[in-house]
């Protein structure tokens, strides 16, 4: 039986951390909620709230069980946005003790921002070459999928 800790091993492994290392560097470089709170004065909680409305209107409920807070929480934010004049509350049409949340056009155009923001590639991505950005998606693709099929207990 192989030790556990050969050469090969150990080599995988450093090779590994230094590979986790370039990567944790390069993410954490892209800070995208510094841009957030620079161009829109946002928060990424708020940013994802706005986006999630994009889709279409929602009650304080589902609203609150998106962002995974509670309803006080998701009124509070809520506050916040309708304050900034991002987004209004409507009675609900079957039940007027319900609101329903909507973007209003300045929440539109924010959210539209938002999501820009935070999904457009970073330059360097942009800079590289064909191969290069295939190669990398093809990688994540697999470090995906084994994140996937790992046990909950692994995953964070």
């Amino acid at each position: 039986m192989e030790d556990a800790l050969t050469p090969d091993s150990n080599s995988n492994s450093a090779s590994s951390a230094q590979a986790w290392a370039a990567v944790h560097a390069f993410i954490t470089g892209q800070d995208r909620r510094r841009a957030l709170r620079r161009e829109l004065d946002l928060g990424p909680g708020h940013a994802e709230q706005l986006i999630n409305l994009m889709r279409a209107p929602m009650t304080m409920r589902e609203i609150a069980q998106a962002a995974a807070v509670d309803p006080s929480a998701a009124t509070v934010a809520v506050d916040r946005l309708e304050r900034r004049g991002l987004v209004r509350r409507e009675s609900h049409p079957d039940d007027k003790r319900r609101k329903v949340v909507h973007l209003t056009d300045l929440g539109r155009q924010t959210a539209a921002a938002a999501e820009r923001l935070l999904t457009e590639p970073p330059r360097a991505f942009t800079e590289l070459d064909a191969d290069d950005l295939a190669a990398l998606a093809r990688i994540f693709t697999t470090l995906n999928s084994a994140a996937d099929s790992a046990p909950a207990a692994e995953r964070p």
